[in-house]
């Protein structure tokens, strides 16, 4: 696939996507939307990619919606499109809690509105020290849009979120991390940290129990504690005849570094 709003790349097992609007602060289109789904896709789709790591071009990751595309009747939840369907994990973002993989959102830069809805339905968030974070929408007479006011409590309780959604104030990387939304990272050759932990990762453990473990997670949000367990009493009787599992074994018994193949 061409695109035009996001580069994408694959280099030693991690995928990483940036959102490729610069002069616009990366600014969300809905080409941008459909661009980094199709992305994500791939990567998903590709089994030399164990690790998805999203970032964005310049010195922003997403300044929210762009501004200059919306009119006084419409939101940005009107002018990009929804997935329209009553499925949990094909919502407009939740989609990203089903692929089976890690993903990493390296925020460098300024993160605002639409951007961060975006970036709470990531596995990990990391921040570049000093960048800056804001919800915006209540300051432009909007509200909690495609999904933030069901993750972001999730992430970091509900007076929390409640204080960044209703003032919609801007806040640092730091008090980000204190409030449990991001780990702060230095902003130098801060891309490069990101994908070297996303690239430990998925080397270190294996892919498979990667793919495993976050779908228990994320199905846990809907589920009882007895679902939960049942789910991983199947998933431990999978897992015991996997690749995954024996390499797992013998690399320990062996004293070597794993060769996980995801299977």
């Amino acid at each position: 696939m061409t695109y035009k709003e996001v580069k994408y790349s694959v280099a030693e097992h991690v995928a990483t996507i940036t959102l490729n609007r610069p002069d616009r602060l990366n600014a969300w289109t809905p080409q941008m939307q459909s661009e980094v789904r199709a992305a994500i896709m791939a990567a998903t789709a590709d089994d030399s990619a164990r690790a998805i790591v999203i970032t964005g071009a310049g010195r922003g990751f997403c300044a929210g919606y762009d501004m200059s595309l919306l009119s006084p009747q419409s939101s940005e939840a009107d002018e990009v499109d929804s997935a329209g369907t009553s499925d949990n994990f094909d919502q407009k973002f939740s989609y990203l809690l089903a692929v089976p993989k890690p993903i990493f959102m390296a925020i460098n830069g300024p993160i605002a509105g639409i951007g961060l809805c975006f970036s709470v339905f990531g596995d990990f968030r990391y921040m570049a020290d000093g960048a800056k974070l804001t919800t915006s929408f209540a300051r432009r007479g909007l509200v909690a849009e495609v999904g933030i006011a069901w993750m972001l409590p999730r992430l970091i309780g509900t007076m929390n979120a409640l204080d960044l959604l209703c003032s919609a104030r801007v806040i640092e990387a730091r008090e980000a991390e204190q409030l449990g939304l991001v780990r702060m990272l230095p902003a130098e050759n801060f891309l490069q940290t990101v994908q070297g932990i996303a690239r430990e990762m998925v080397t270190a453990a294996s892919p498979r129990s990667i793919a495993v473990i976050k779908r228990q997670i994320h199905l846990s949000q809907f589920q009882s504690l007895a679902e939960a367990c049942s789910l991983a009493d199947e998933e431990v009787r999978a897992a015991s005849t996997s690749e995954d599992y024996k390499e797992g074994v013998a690399h320990f018994v062996e004293k070597r570094a794993p060769n996980f193949t995801g299977r």
